[in-house]
């Protein structure tokens, strides 16, 4: 699994992401951000149905969201 940002410095979470894809498929990633969803979408970085986490955000929030990503 992969937890990464959206928006990053040199990289965004969806380039990373492909990135690694080409050495490891099958991975399943959770993208998380502080920018609201307008700024995202500007950047063209997630697609529909992806799993996503809003910054800030609790250990427990994380865990919830791992265990679902786990079970899909």
């Amino acid at each position: 699994m992969l937890i990464t940002d959206v928006i990053m410095p040199g990289m965004n979470g969806k380039e990373l992401t492909e990135t690694l894809g080409s050495f490891k498929s099958g991975f399943r990633t959770i993208f998380m951000s502080g920018y609201t969803s307008d700024v995202i979408a500007q950047h063209d970085v997630l697609d529909e149905g992806v799993h996503f986490l809003q910054k800030p955000f609790s250990i427990q929030s994380l865990a919830a969201k791992v265990r679902e990503v786990l079970d899909t």
